[in-house]
């Protein structure tokens, strides 16, 4: 018995927000983002991806520069309405990949808000890279920006070891069922507490 509350109001629905990928069109970090927000729109989410065609155009992250491009207003703003967030990376050489933390540094635009950066939210990390080493340290480094966002890293943290492995089809399905079901459960743990803090602040919304 699946124990997510799924019974959502629309006006109620979490929204998750994707930030992941490369600038490989099909990257399997990209497919494997797209297949845990598909496992959240199915829990009755509302998402948005920023994959790596989106990330691509991004300028590098300037924080003397208070302009910002509309497709870095984009990310900011999507992230600030968001209950939840995914981050899906390439491991390379050990660490999260630039094209993906350019678009994290952004969220230093969220210091003075309300909610500061990703304070109390739960957000998914979903690693991916050639060995199990550079999965494993680059998941350690995901999670620590996380913590340094103060968002909550879910308990499932996804790796994916692509060393001579073909995990996704050309279409972005994934042809493995064990990857298959740790997206599904990471999913799980993203929109269940995001459910509750959607139906908190609409609550809170209607107190004001």
């Amino acid at each position: 018995m699946n124990a997510i509350d799924t019974n959502f109001a629309d006006r109620e629905r979490p929204f998750i927000v994707g930030i992941g990928g490369t600038t490989r069109p099909g990257s399997s970090t990209e497919s494997a983002l797209r297949t845990a927000l598909h496992f959240a729109e199915e829990l009755g989410a509302r998402t948005q991806l920023f994959g790596g065609e989106a990330l691509s155009t991004l300028e590098v992250y300037s924080p003397e520069q208070r302009e910002r491009s509309p497709a870095q207003r984009a990310i900011v703003d999507a992230v600030r309405r968001a209950d939840a967030v995914i981050f899906a990376s390439p491991g390379y050489h050990g660490g999260v990949s630039g094209l993906v933390k350019n678009a994290i540094d952004l969220l230093e635009d969220l210091r003075a808000d309300e909610r500061v950066y990703l304070d109390g939210m739960p957000v998914g990390c979903i690693v991916t890279a050639a060995g199990w080493q550079g999965c494993n340290t680059t998941l350690g480094a995901l999670r620590s920006i996380v913590h340094a966002l103060r968002g909550w890293p879910t308990p499932l943290g996804v790796t994916l070891n692509t060393a001579g492995v073909k995990l996704f089809d050309a279409q972005g399905q994934c042809l493995d069922a064990q990857v298959t079901a740790s997206l599904k459960l990471l999913a799980e743990q993203v929109v269940n507490p995001a459910g509750v803090l959607a139906r908190g602040n609409k609550k809170s919304e209607l107190l004001l």
